[in-house]
């Protein structure tokens, strides 16, 4: 087991470092905007990250893959490097959250016995419900509302809002068998509570509130 665990980890770290090339690529080769490579590496990051569970069991090894990639882009940071990611003209710590809200939700998924909810559901609603809302946000660009320095739109939070709750609802009837009546309210309020904690969340902050509050709500709901 330890042996798989072992190059179960390495693949995935030679498929994270081939995003972060790719993202790479595009931004210097094909001209991309930063704001759209880092979506790119966002929305592919947590695609990657579902494999964890299945692929790896212990949560050391999940511990030092994060920990290398959070040091990656501490360093890239540091010394300016990789602009596909850290690019962007607002300030956002968000890239940085990234790997230890993902260790923290294997803790998590691990401390509940294997219930794969604790780790899929607050890992995909941070991977593509956020960069849904921000989509939705500057296409249509209605309600717009300021929250300290940052102006988000009614929406983005409603796209947020609808996309959290279908996804919730999808993974639950898909994974559980809980009865719908009974999973009407909790997924209302994960996606209510996961909206407000991206709507608060500044300088990337949300890429940490939203997971952790959908994993508090879990626990209160006991699932």
């Amino acid at each position: 087991m330890m042996g798989a665990d072992l190059l179960h980890t390495l693949l995935l770290a030679g498929a994270f470092l081939l995003l972060f090339g790719s993202a790479e690529l595009l931004y210097h080769r094909f001209k991309i905007q930063a704001d759209i490579t880092r979506k790119y590496v966002h929305i592919l990051t947590g695609i990657f990250t579902m494999m964890f569970p299945p692929l790896i069991s212990n949560h050391w090894y999940v511990l030092a893959l994060c920990s290398s990639f959070l040091v990656i882009l501490l360093l890239s940071m540091q010394f300016n490097i990789l602009p596909s990611i850290n690019g962007i003209k607002r300030p956002s710590l968000g890239s940085l959250f990234y790997p230890v809200i993902v260790y923290g939700c294997f803790l998590a998924f691990q401390f509940r016995e294997g219930n794969l909810i604790y780790y899929y559901i607050p890992i995909l609603t941070l991977a593509f419900c956020d960069p849904i809302a921000e989509l939705c946000g500057k296409a249509i660009g209605y309600g717009k509302y300021t929250i300290g320095t940052h102006t988000k739109t009614l929406a983005g939070s409603a796209a947020f809002l609808v996309s959290s709750f279908l996804l919730s609802m999808a993974l639950f009837l898909s994974m559980t068998s809980q009865e719908l009546m009974h999973l009407l309210p909790l997924c209302g309020v994960l996606a209510l509570s996961t909206t407000i904690a991206e709507a608060l969340a500044q300088k990337g902050y949300d890429n940490l509130t939203i997971p952790a509050t959908g994993t508090l709500i879990l626990f209160l709901f006991g699932v």
